[in-house]
């Protein structure tokens, strides 16, 4: 699968789209393909105030468990209501229909470009 130019990346391989005021916040199809059958979501609550690094939720696999961690600073707003009843959403389409939260950003850290994400993940 080829990476969108148009997002930004942590380091701990999860993607943010800004659009306004509001991000949306994913896993990459690395770590998607990396974690295996996505089983189970624990996602941050709505209202919720989660901080850049901090682990905010849960991926659940069929070969484990990974936290997920936040890659901005702010305030949820919304919840893919659709991947946590699918979670094989986060496989079948990452950047897409299994998307996981929305974000009202009040701090970002610098994330990765597309190009600086590809190099941390070759040979990976």
């Amino acid at each position: 699968m080829s990476l969108p130019t148009d997002l930004k990346y942590t380091g701990d391989h999860e993607w943010i789209a800004t659009d306004g005021d509001v991000s949306t916040v994913g896993v990459t199809a690395h770590a998607a393909d990396a974690l295996g059958d996505v089983v189970y979501l624990d996602l941050p609550a709505v209202g919720a105030t989660i901080s850049a690094g901090e682990a905010c939720g849960e991926i659940e696999s069929t070969k484990s468990v990974s936290d997920l961690f936040a890659p901005a600073d702010g305030e949820v707003v919304e919840i893919n209501e659709a991947a946590v009843a699918d979670p094989g959403l986060v496989n079948s389409d990452p950047f897409g229909a299994g998307w996981l939260f929305r974000l009202r950003i009040t701090g970002a850290p610098d994330l990765l470009d597309a190009t600086a994400y590809a190099a941390l993940t070759e040979g990976a």
